[in-house]
């Protein structure tokens, strides 16, 4: 186990700073649309590279190590898989997809609930990476943080069309944020009567999920041979990047 006072610095400074990405919701106010679509897809195609090999050469490597049965390991990936999978499944019952202006407001508050549960539940686990390797936990928050980008964009851009202020929007998007630093904090204290590897392999089911399911759908979705070039190209430099990390790094 890593020193738990070093440990708890970093889950502290990471936590702020991952609130901190909830402001780059500001780049809607400040780029154009066009450019802002332009560069969306290559965002999401880094991220969910990175994602999935944060999970693969990084989390489930670490989890297999500490885990003695590697199918308790296996195990509890499936229920991180799962919990984003019954997050998502609670989000889209209660999605109203008709564009009229009660629909939207609702959808607002929604969209906040779900973003802070996905972050509390996403400072828990990589918390609990910290906790086991200061360098896991931060190759963990580095590829975390990759896919926080894209999506403060778009949740910023559906609060203020379900109108919201800007400004509101914004600090509303960060407080949001905070849970994930409430989420790490939680995984510290609890780490004295619970092991906490557990909760990387939860993690990396995490990661697998949202790059599977969420990610690499909105790729599939380029329409034009170059763009699809591009963004299959970021896509495995966020793999590949990853991989040289963990042979390079550890």
């Amino acid at each position: 186990m890593s020193n738990c006072c070093g440990a708890l610095t970093y889950i502290i400074v990471s936590g702020l700073l991952m609130s901190g990405i909830a402001l780059i919701g500001s780049l809607v106010l400040i780029l154009k649309k066009e450019t802002l679509d332009r560069v969306l897809p290559y965002l999401v195609a880094l991220s969910a590279g990175s994602l999935l090999g944060g999970a693969f050469f990084h989390l489930l490597p670490a989890a297999l190590i500490e885990i003695t049965s590697p199918r308790n390991a296996f195990l509890w990936v499936l229920i991180g898989f799962s919990i984003f999978f019954v997050l998502e499944q609670y989000l889209h019952w209660h999605h109203c997809h008709k564009a009229s202006s009660e629909c939207k407001k609702p959808l607002t508050y929604l969209i906040l609930l779900g973003d802070g549960l996905h972050n509390f539940i996403g400072g828990l686990a990589i918390g609990s990476t910290f906790l086991i390797d200061i360098r896991l936990g931060t190759i963990a928050w580095i590829a975390a943080a990759l896919h926080e980008v894209p999506q403060e964009l778009g949740d910023f851009g559906v609060l203020v069309y379900g109108g919201w202020k800007k400004s509101v929007a914004l600090i509303f998007n960060f407080i949001s944020g905070l849970t994930f630093l409430v989420g790490g904090l939680f995984a510290y204290f609890i780490s004295n009567v619970v092991n906490v590897s557990y909760l990387v392999a939860l993690a990396a089911g995490n990661f697998i999920y949202i790059a599977a399911s969420d990610l690499v759908p909105e790729i599939n979705k380029q329409e034009h041979l170059n763009k699809s070039f591009l963004t299959l190209l970021f896509f495995l430099i966020g793999m590949v990047m990853l991989y040289l990390i963990s042979v390079y790094y550890n």
